[in-house]
């Protein structure tokens, strides 16, 4: 699973997922790439398990890029703790997602090879996504 080797605070605040992505939202390596229209936190475990459906469609072809990473820590308290103490430990890692940002990218695939496997790969996570091209005609 992907995590950070090193972080600067073991914990971090919830924050909030307003507005529209505006780093990672146009086409940079590939020619087809998958893009989020809602936001919502990836965890690590969703962020492989989409991987593992466009690697296990596209078989030894073509190349993959991950645009994203679980940088951010959650946290949670043991079961049946009392409030108070202070905050749980963190447990896994996330990454924040915006409308509009770049999730993956594919190149040296078919087309409809391509969407097959952009599409698949978006069925395993908690949000809405669309297929998008550089000659943009999906």
């Amino acid at each position: 699973m992907l995590s950070p080797k090193k972080v600067k605070h073991r914990k971090q605040m919830k924050g909030r997922l307003r507005g529209t992505a505006l780093r990672g939202s146009s086409l940079a390596f590939g020619e087809y790439a998958l893009k989020a229209v809602q936001c919502g936190k990836l965890t690590a475990q969703q962020i492989e398990a989409a991987r593992i459906a466009i690697n296990r469609t596209v078989k030894r072809g073509g190349k993959m890029w991950i645009r994203i990473f679980p940088d951010k820590p959650i946290t949670k308290k043991p079961a049946e703790t009392r409030m108070g103490k202070g905050k749980g430990s963190p447990e896994y890692w996330v990454a924040p997602i915006k409308p509009g940002r770049i999730l993956y990218e594919l190149t040296g695939v078919e087309e409809s090879m391509a969407i097959k496997a952009l599409t698949l790969a978006g069925n395993k996570l908690p949000f809405a996504t669309k297929v998008i091209s550089k000659r943009s005609t999906l």
